[in-house]
């Protein structure tokens, strides 16, 4: 099937469309007559036009998509015969095994018509069963009774078409670094770069994952971290994955657990999307010009460099477990904000008779010190479903320095919401310190109010005893270098959060809520965080009012590095900004505004432009200029960032009074596959390899910036797992001498999957032949047209006026022509195009012999 494939048959319709008032008539049965295709006494041959009898199509193979009762299955050639139904009248039937109707949803067990042994199984033996090729749009409509199909839920694929994918190794990499460059008397200058590698091998499925950074400051000081390796791959009747090496224990009963070592745990990305769980969202109001930095779990998992105002960033990486996000916002000026972000799940509730459990063995993984990383212990958790929305759950945490154990009770309230209480009981050795035993006690709570628009989505709260440690706690004390360690760590004692959204009436926008409050034991630290943001949008105008209240406190070093005491940062700003596009003047642009203020009466302004350009609006930029009270003066910003095929760069110029930087940064992939090598942007976990040999330059559609290479291939750098996603090339970018047979696929990818999705495409010229025979007279209408070398599922049809269309040929050639059976009912047809390539159609004559 051709994208243009109603020009294949344009001048079969046309000669259909004249002659409709020459169509015979008998019992209700439309046919044609080949007498009326032919002049009054002439010796023009006779065609046999049999085949487009009876309102159908030649039988054979055809390309077709498949649906059953509307909803889009899968797309295959299907083999299709002529067959006639009860009352005498032809179509084409398709060839469909039982298997296929397995995979269809059909309970064919009840149907004990449909022969297992047969290849093309009868459909009839489903009553009300219908079968209805589209031929017009080479779609293959199945129409079963709800009553012959399994129930299935909306939206889930079931594992038998999910997809492995191919074997392939590729590299992420992402770099970024800044030059500072200091004007104030008593500043330096400095330079700092970050880069990070992810490394991956596929071999069937079996998945290899490294994550590596680097770091390198101005001072010289660089180093690598491991923040994991490990090997993982689906077991599919566990609905689990099986991992090998260092990762992070699940985080819905205990806090995550870094260990080296192996884990079995449910996967619910294998369930639908109703069982599945959320990511966390970082936002923060920056002052200047400023760096922000993500740490979890003693790890920097994501930098990068925001303008003044209100930021949002929800594009990290996943590390494979969770943890609070500790964000520093290092402003321009060289103070800092120190925020928490909670990263925790909603209560812990399952459907009836859902289990779902993770067993984690190995030794314990310490950022502090890898060197020591020698401690084993294992972990059991599980979580099941109960009548009455009731779930329980718990699990145990057992190694030679420290044991525990957690029960706990979840209940789904209706309308009420959903709320679950859980103890833990531990037994620790810290280091330095006799054997610790305490309880720690949670309660987690979260709704969504439909009919107010309010949506808890975390609210929590602690309380832990003076002798509970966590597993972290404990480990992390024998793995410090300082043997005061134990006198030193900060264990919570109380820990409250929530975070709240409330949407108001029509029109009235939205508002956040985020709260959060600790306090410690052994010492009198409290970190309070409070975060409330306004948004609304009005003629596409929108603005926004938020406020930040943070007080934190961090270690002090002295110049021997020894510990001298505490700094407690405190710090609130107010910011609004409003944002209003310049649609009438310059497309995709807008005109910003903002301002912020502190507590202590600093003050800044910001108005700037930002936008996209180019074809694909693949070039995001931003220029803006701002005024700072109290003797700080004016400063500004440049930036932009590029998405291309093979890759993305970024780059920003930022001055103010005191200081200069520019700030840089490059990122993408590199395939290694089974047919070369391809550049791309950054991948995710899960992605597609398009193949499109010789179709180069062609766009995917909703993917920015992405298009098929000079060989034909790109990659789609982030796809659902086990879910049927599709991809799509759009045909108003491809060349003048290329068609494509399909321009989409749908393809179901495993985690970690490489798939690809193929698409068949002629490269050549586009030609309108038309044919005559060596006495004058035209080759007869419906005649087919294959080119020489061509299989004969690469056909065209002749119109009425011995006119032909055919695409992907090449400058010289040969058509074989045939309208019979016998040697007299054929013929051969020469061609010579011009040297076109730029060109669309051409059209010529060729005498066939």
């Amino acid at each position: 099937m051709a994208v243009n494939k109603y020009k294949n048959l344009f001048s079969v319709l046309l000669g259909i469309f004249v002659m409709s008032d020459s169509v015979t008539y008998v019992q209700a049965k439309a046919l044609f007559n080949p007498a009326l295709l032919e002049r009054q006494g002439s010796d023009r041959p006779r065609v046999d036009l049999s085949a487009f009898e009876a309102d159908t199509q030649q039988a054979g193979v055809y390309h077709v998509d498949v649906l059953v009762n509307r909803q889009e299955i899968e797309t295959r050639d299907i083999a299709f015969a002529l067959k006639e139904d009860s009352s005498g009248k032809k179509h084409l039937s398709p060839c469909l095994s039982r298997d296929d109707l397995i995979r269809y949803g059909v309970r064919v067990e009840s149907f004990p018509g449909l022969d297992a042994s047969a290849k093309c199984v009868d459909l009839m033996a489903i009553p009300d069963a219908d079968a209805q090729l589209v031929f017009s749009e080479q779609r293959l409509v199945l129409s079963i009774p709800q009553a012959a199909l399994t129930n299935q839920i909306r939206g889930y694929v079931p594992p038998e078409k999910w997809d492995e994918g191919i074997n392939a190794f590729w590299l992420n990499y992402s770099f970024t670094g800044a030059d500072y460059h200091a004007k104030k008397p008593g500043m330096r200058d400095s330079n700092s770069q970050y880069l990070n590698v992810r490394p991956s091998l596929n071999i069937g499925p079996w998945r290899l994952r490294n994550y590596t950074t680097w770091n390198r400051s101005s001072q010289g000081d660089s180093h690598w971290d491991t923040i994991y390796t490990f090997l993982q791959r689906d077991i599919i009747a566990l609905k689990s994955q099986l991992t090998l090496g260092e990762s992070s224990s699940p985080s819905d009963i205990y806090d995550s657990v870094s260990f080296r070592g192996v884990q079995l745990a449910s996967d619910d990305e294998m369930l639908p999307d109703s069982l599945k769980g959320y990511a966390p969202v970082v936002r923060g109001i920056a002052r200047t010009n400023a760096q922000v930095i993500i740490h979890q779990n003693g790890y920097i998992i994501y930098q990068s460099y925001v303008a003044p105002g209100a930021f949002e960033i929800s594009d990290m990486y996943p590390t494979g477990g969770s943890g609070d996000l500790y964000v520093t916002i290092k402003e321009a000026d060289g103070t800092e904000q120190h925020i928490v972000v909670p990263f925790a799940s909603v209560p812990v509730l399952q459907r009836e008779g859902r289990l779902k459990y993770s067993i984690t063995s190995g030794t314990y993984r310490s950022y502090q010190n890898d060197n020591a990383n020698h401690s084993f212990f294992t972990q059991g958790t599980g979580i099941w479903g109960l009548p009455y929305g009731f779930t329980i759950y718990g699990g145990t945490q057992l190694s030679s320095r420290y044991q525990s154990a957690v029960g706990g009770l979840g209940k789904n309230l209706g309308m009420m919401g959903a709320l679950s209480v859980d103890m833990t009981q531990s037994w620790g050795k810290p280091k330095n310190e006799k054997r610790q035993t305490g309880q720690s006690w949670r309660i987690r709570y979260s709704k969504n109010f439909v009919e107010t628009g309010t949506n808890f989505a975390i609210a929590g709260y602690r309380y832990s005893t003076r002798g509970f440690y966590t597993l972290n706690e404990v480990m992390d004390s024998w793995y410090s270098d300082d043997d005061s360690y134990g006198l030193w760590q900060e264990r919570r004692r109380n820990r409250a959060e929530m975070t709240l959204s409330q949407s108001l009436w029509q029109g009235a926008g939205a508002m956040t809520l985020s709260l959060i409050g600790e306090d410690y034991w052994n010492n009198n630290r409290q970190m309070r965080s409070v975060s409330v943001g306004y948004n609304n949008s009005w003629e596409g105008i929108s603005y926004s009012v938020n406020y930040s209240y943070n007080r934190n406190s961090y270690k002090q070093d002295d110049d021997i590095g020894a510990t001298s005491g505490r700094i407690y940062d405190k710090d609130q700003i107010l910011a609004f900004n409003v944002s209003i596009p310049l649609e009438r003047w310059l497309n995709n642009t807008w005109v910003n505004y903002s301002i912020n203020t502190q507590r202590r009466g600093d003050t800044s302004q910001t108005v700037g432009l930002n936008g996209t350009a180019l074809a694909d609006n693949n070039l995001n930029w931003n220029v803006q200029e701002s005024y700072t009270n109290h003797g700080e003066g004016s400063g500004g910003n440049l930036d932009a960032d590029y998405q291309a095929t093979y890759g993305e760069v970024n780059a920003g110029y930022a001055w103010d009074k005191n200081s200069r930087r520019i700030n840089y940064g490059v990122k993408g992939a590199v395939m290694l596959h089974g047919d070369g090598i391809t550049l791309s942007q950054p991948l995710g976990e899960t992605v597609a390899l398009v193949k499109a040999p010789g179709v180069s330059g062609t766009r995917v559609i909703n993917q920015t910036g992405v298009k098929t290479d000079f060989r034909g291939y790109t990659i789609v750098p982030y796809m659902s797992a086990y879910r049927r996603n599709e991809v799509s090339l759009d045909p108003e970018t491809l060349a003048e001498n290329v068609e494509l047979e399909q321009t989409s696929r749908n393809v179901v990818p495993t985690r970690g999957a490489v798939v690809r999705a193929d698409f068949s495409g002629r490269v050549g010229q586009r030609l309108l032949i038309g044919l005559t025979r060596p006495n004058g007279l035209k080759v007869p209408f419906g005649a087919t047209v294959v080119p020489e070398g061509e299989d004969s599922s690469y056909s065209s049809i002749v119109g009425d006026n011995g006119e032909v269309y055919l695409s992907g040929l090449s400058e010289t050639g040969t058509l074989k022509v045939s309208w019979g059976n016998s040697a007299e009912s054929q013929c051969r047809a020469a061609y010579r195009l011009s040297d076109s390539s730029g060109q669309g159609l051409q059209m010529t004559t060729a005498v066939c012999r």
